[in-house]
């Protein structure tokens, strides 16, 4: 694997029509190795560069996940 590749699990599809909190928590167990961010559409702004260590979790204003997370 290239140092410049993510390791672990790096999408997460099912997520999407849980709860944030719910999602946030299962992304960090399932990789360890990226900090899981909430962040509700159409309210937060968020930076567009890559990161490999990050998870955007996108939620409706009812805290519920939109968009399937991904490492980014």
């Amino acid at each position: 694997m290239a140092s410049d590749e993510c390791q672990g699990k790096g999408s997460w599809p099912e997520l999407v029509g849980v709860k944030g909190e719910v999602a946030k928590a299962t992304i960090e167990r399932e990789n360890p190795l990226v900090t899981a961010n909430i962040v509700v559409e159409g309210v937060h702004w968020v930076p567009m560069d890559y990161q490999r260590d990050r998870v955007w979790v996108w939620v409706d204003k009812a805290g519920i996940v939109v968009r399937v997370p991904i490492i980014g």
